[in-house]
């Protein structure tokens, strides 16, 4: 090969080389540019404060707070005024002022407007925000806060005595102005129309005689109303061995099942209304007067045809709570104590016309010893029941008729298991081992309640979802006077504006929550006027205890106290 043809050779490899590698410099730089897109880190909240707090749960807020969204990279401004935004109670768009901090990285809102007290306020962020380079947030962010309580008088202050008025008559207005106006009943609730409630009725029949000797009402005008109802109960509604079922339809006297199952007779509802029954009984006592004399016949011939030992199902020593004419016992619900049916075995020993005997009692009831505690909480000796007590109506529905002071029997002072547990109650909310908000020694109460999400529950320190409602405290003025006090003037003076309403106060709140009830309940409102009665004048009480058959039946079943 000459000189010529090698280097043409030399120069040909080096060619083909140089393209081969331009080839894979192209393709490599083209393979490169058909896949470079930009990959940015996802855009999200990474935390938000309220007045330079951090806390997930915030409470105690100003009226004008300052919130802080702070964000994973800057925001294009342009799309936070429409995607950002505070909200009361969810629903209500509140006007605030935007500003940007930390390179636009973090958004500050505040509002235009002062807040309303104790509500609950929603800030939001939409997945339509952008950061500055064009990233959505990856999801939607809701943080909350709830703004502090106006501590304010509502109400001109009055004297304890007038509020104790005050607070009586709004209450009886449940039972008066809101009665049914065919049957006179007591309706179940604010919302119930011609569904009414045996035991309800019961508690609001009780309340008459303090209407009238509180002036609210004349003598007159509450033995109509009386006598109303007595005669519905007797010539309309359907009673089963001479008990009554829990719901009624005011208009018809037709049972209205309280459940599929429980469609016949309630015993502890039966009880309830006859405990009221008898205490109008006792009330319009003339001897002279026509229709008190009818009046009273009649709650007798009522009170005689309940068949007590019908419900011990078979003669068990137990009475039993439900029984349906077309499927008997199949609830088979045994009245075990300790809850709120005393009354119930107290009433079925004192029948004059079919009374139980004591082993029924002590078997049924008291579990031969089983309903004892004797446990100490919070400082206070607990005779009877769950630890902590239980729902305070435990104390409240026997107890308007029956006096528990210097009440004995072979298992408790009756008078010691009103009390503590009251106090126990009392000393937990007081405590708030949950860290509700809220709760204090002027705030407090654990009872069976409606809650929110329209649900209910039997509240207590072992079952306790943060809503006090106002009947525990005020049904418990004999047993804890200062300590109900105190309690109705925070319920009244400082949460009035939204606790207070034409039937009194509504049945709960949630402080946790900014949640007011908008109902009322008849078996929550009947106690606060009977107690705070019992409370001022023991008047219930007396008239409930002067029955002779409630003397001898309570002596039958073992007990001793200064009026037996």
């Amino acid at each position: 090969m000459n000189a010529t043809a090698f280097f043409s050779l030399i120069n040909y490899t080096l060619m083909f080389k140089n393209g081969l590698i331009f080839c894979l410099i192209f393709i490599f730089l083209g393979c490169n540019k058909k896949n470079d897109v930009v990959t940015y880190p996802p855009f999200f909240v990474k935390a938000f404060s309220v007045n330079g707090n951090t806390t997930t749960v915030q409470y105690n807020v100003s009226y004008l707070p300052t919130v802080k969204l702070f964000f994973s990279m800057p925001v294009n401004k342009a799309t936070i005024p429409v995607n950002v935004s505070l909200l009361e109670n969810g629903t209500l768009i509140i006007p605030v002022n935007y500003a940007y901090e930390s390179n636009d990285s973090i958004v500050v809102i505040q509002p235009q407007i002062a807040l309303r007290p104790l509500t609950k306020y929603f800030f939001s962020a939409t997945t339509a925000c952008r950061s500055l380079s064009g990233v959505s947030l990856k999801t939607d962010f809701t943080g909350s806060f709830i703004t502090k309580i106006d501590s304010t008088d509502k109400f001109p202050l009055i004297t304890d005595n007038q509020l104790l008025d005050k607070v009586q008559q709004q209450t009886f207005k449940y039972f008066w102005d809101f009665g049914h106006p065919v049957s006179g009943m007591a309706r179940e609730r604010n919302t119930s129309g011609d569904l009414v409630t045996s035991g309800g009725t019961g508690f609001g029949m009780m309340a008459i005689p303090v209407a009238v000797s509180r002036n609210f009402i004349s003598r007159t005008e509450g033995l109509n109303r009386t006598l109303k109802i007595v005669d519905f109960l007797k010539n309309n509604c359907t009673k089963y061995h001479g008990a009554f079922p829990h719901w009624i339809n005011g208009a018809t006297g037709a049972t209205i099942p309280f459940s599929s199952n429980d469609n016949g007779a309630d015993l502890v509802e039966t009880s309830f209304l006859m405990q009221g029954l008898l205490v109008a009984r006792q009330y319009f006592n003339s001897a002279s007067d026509p229709v008190e004399i009818d009046l009273r016949t009649k709650i007798n011939q009522l009170w005689d045809a309940v068949e007590w030992n019908w419900f011990r199902k078979n003669n068990e020593n137990v009475l039993y709570w439900h029984w349906s004419p077309n499927l008997s016992w199949v609830i088979n619900a045994q009245v075990r104590g300790w809850n709120e049916a005393l009354i119930t075995y107290v009433m079925a020993s004192s029948s004059r016309t079919d009374s139980i005997a004591k082993i029924v009692y002590d078997n049924g009831w008291a579990g031969n010893g089983s309903i004892r505690n004797n446990n100490t909480y919070y400082g206070y000796n607990l005779p009877l029941g769950p630890s902590n007590g239980g729902p305070m109506f435990f104390e409240h529905y026997s107890f308007m008729g029956i006096d528990p002071n210097g009440l004995n029997d072979a298992y408790a002072n009756y008078q010691t298991q009103t009390t503590n547990h009251t106090k126990i109650n009392y000393e937990y909310c007081k405590a708030n081992p949950r860290n509700h908000f809220g709760y204090s020694e002027f705030c407090w109460g654990l009872t069976a309640s409606d809650i929110p999400g329209n649900g209910y529950n039997a509240s207590e320190p072992n079952n306790d979802v943060g809503v006090i409602a106002p009947t525990a405290a005020l049904s418990s003025f004999p047993y804890t006077p200062v300590e109900s006090m105190k309690a109705l003037k925070f319920f009244y003076y400082t949460l009035g504006d939204k606790l207070w309403g034409p039937f009194g106060f509504y049945d709960a709140f949630s402080l946790k929550d900014a949640w007011f009830a908008g109902s009322t309940l008849a078996i929550d409102q009947g106690p606060i006027i009977v107690m705070i009665e019992n409370y001022r004048s023991n008047l219930i009480w007396n008239l409930f205890t002067s029955c002779p058959e409630i003397k001898n039946g309570l002596r039958r079943l073992g007990f001793t106290a200064p009026y037996l």
